[in-house]
């Protein structure tokens, strides 16, 4: 949870580095919630034994889902860049996730790279300084 509060804070941070547990634990904690809430949207529907229907507590729970993956866009971006930033490339090399399948596939294989071990252009390693 506390990776998690410290991406919320730097949502607007786009300059310095972000460790690979930072990126991978926030990832998770989206992960799992959005899993535990579309898991209660289908519980819902399941007893309410009506998957046509528009229920209203279903659509709320489903407009909350919309609602949340909007709020973490900007988080989720900054602590993109970061974590690019870690393994030595540009921000704007986030941009290759536009190039179907192949610039996916590299992105996240960058996500999975270890960090630059010294000090490079982008501050210094969090390792090091213990973040």
């Amino acid at each position: 949870m506390n990776w998690y509060i410290k991406v919320m804070k730097q949502s607007f941070d786009y300059k310095g580095r972000a460790r690979r547990k930072e990126f991978w634990m926030f990832i998770l904690f989206n992960t799992i919630f959005v899993l535990i809430t579309m898991s209660l949207i289908l519980f819902l529907r399941y007893i309410m034994n009506d998957f046509d229907s528009k229920d209203g507590l279903v659509e709320l729970l489903r407009s909350f889902i919309g609602i949340y993956i909007l709020a973490i866009l900007i988080p989720s971006l900054a602590l993109t860049v970061r974590r690019l930033h870690d393994v030595g490339k540009s921000g704007w090399m986030i941009l290759v996730s536009f190039i179907p399948i192949i610039g996916e596939i590299w992105l996240l294989i960058l996500m999975f790279t270890e960090s630059n071990s010294n000090t490079n252009e982008y501050g210094v390693n969090p390792k090091e300084i213990g973040i």
